[in-house]
């Protein structure tokens, strides 16, 4: 684990960087209009173009970094993220702010690509597992960790823009001061989105599930604290709870989800998302430790929708198809991740109450799990035996990159070992 932590440090410590700027970054955005008193609606729009950023940047990114290199196109990408951070503190302005959020959003998929691309070139494949796991987990800390840099300054002022600008400007340093190869990108292989629906409806559906419910937490959770009187101390550690949980429950759930199937697993994941929203929902807890308990039990089921829905296609799809079902199932769920934001906007709004975003999660989780179940009574999906199963990994979506990177896609590999 030394050496792994070693060979990759650079990679490793501008990944963290980076996405502690980015968790800081998106929270503050979301924070700041609701103080500002713009309309639920209004912050819902402007906050999903991060996410149509995204799915932009899944068109395009690529072309910088095959055209100028890896080193390069990370500083371009890196550069233009921090000098967004700082503009959106110079002048607010929603239709500003939705330029600048759409440009993060294609610079941040180029910045994971980059980093994925060369963690994929670099790893041998009996370290494959363990890299892989690292990277996840650096994922989730780095967001959660950025919670808690909220509490730094005021966030009416300019000080936390210009915090978070600094912090992205840190994250060129390592990978340029990195004596490494120049990598190239992974084989980019053509998908069919209704093939891969037609053969895995509960991957592609648990995705786009999963899409929506993600993104609406960090667009709009800090919508709710703020409606609801928390300070900004208390919100940036409901935050920080709800990813941190994220990130403990996915070993249990993986572990049950190797162990039983996975129609069956998706299926309760999703019920008990809709059953504690609909109870947040309907007491309309207004205390931080109501919320925070509350939001950390949404949190531990919440990150684990896409892993197993990810799973879910691959126990369908053969290890050679496992590249361009992931650019697939990313795809799923970077459509549910763009309109997300701004249907849960709606919901609330039409609610008028800041706890409508509960009532958007429980509707939406609670009809993917009748999809499922209806689906799995008429046949319609494909039951595989649990012992066909391929092994769990925790997940976060980033680029179909990471696919790459995937110890499941080695063949090499024992589907069952991660590490």
């Amino acid at each position: 684990m030394v050496n792994t932590l070693g060979a990759f440090g650079a990679l490793f410590t501008a990944t963290f960087i980076f996405l502690t700027g980015n968790g800081l970054l998106n929270t503050l955005l979301s924070t700041r209009m609701a103080a500002e008193g713009y309309s639920t609606g209004t912050t819902g729009m402007v906050l999903s173009c991060y996410f149509t950023g995204l799915l932009t940047g899944s068109f395009v990114s690529h072309r910088l970094i095959q055209r100028v290199g890896h080193i390069r196109a990370f500083t371009v990408f890196a550069a233009t993220t921090t000098a967004a951070a700082l503009l959106h503190g110079l002048y607010l302005s929603p239709w500003f702010w939705g330029v600048l959020r759409f440009l993060c959003g294609v610079t941040t998929f180029g910045l994971f690509m980059v980093i994925e691309s060369w963690l994929n070139e670099c790893t041998e494949s009996r370290y494959r597992g363990r890299v892989f796991s690292i990277y996840m987990t650096l994922t989730y800390l780095g967001i959660g960790i950025g919670q808690q840099l909220l509490n730094v300054g005021g966030v009416q002022g300019q000080t936390l823009f210009i915090v978070a600008g600094v912090i992205f400007a840190l994250c060129l340093v390592p990978v340029s001061a990195t004596e490494g190869v120049h990598p190239s990108l992974p084989e980019t292989k053509p998908y069919h989105f209704l093939s891969i629906f037609r053969r895995s409806p509960l991957g592609m559906l648990g995705c786009m599930a999963a899409g929506m419910t993600n993104s609406a937490f960090y667009a709009m959770t800090p919508v709710v604290c703020t409606g609801i009187g928390l300070s900004l101390r208390q919100l940036s550690w409901i935050m920080s709870i709800t990813v941190f949980s994220g990130l403990a429950a996915q070993w249990a759930v993986g572990t049950l989800s190797d162990r039983f199937d996975r129609t069956v697993v998706i299926t309760v994941i999703a019920t008990a998302i809709a059953a504690v929203s609909g109870f947040m929902f309907v007491i309309g807890e207004k205390s931080f430790g109501g919320m925070a308990v509350g939001m950390g039990l949404f949190g531990t089921l919440m990150f684990a929708v896409y892993p197993v829905s990810v799973a879910r296609a691959h126990d369908i799809f053969g290890g050679k198809d496992a590249v361009a079902v992931s650019a697939g199932l990313l795809f799923a769920y970077s459509i549910g991740a763009c309109v997300s934001p701004i249907l849960a906007s709606g919901v609330m709004t039409l609610l008028d109450t800041p706890f409508g975003l509960f009532a958007f999660w429980c509707l939406i989780n609670g009809t993917f799990a009748v999809i499922t179940l209806y689906l799995r009574k008429r046949e319609k999906v494909e039951i595989v035996a649990v012992e066909d199963q391929v092994a769990f990994a925790p997940m976060k979506s980033t680029s179909p990159v990471v696919m790459s990177l995937d110890p499941r896609n080695d063949p090499e590999i024992d589907s069952q070992r991660l590490g």
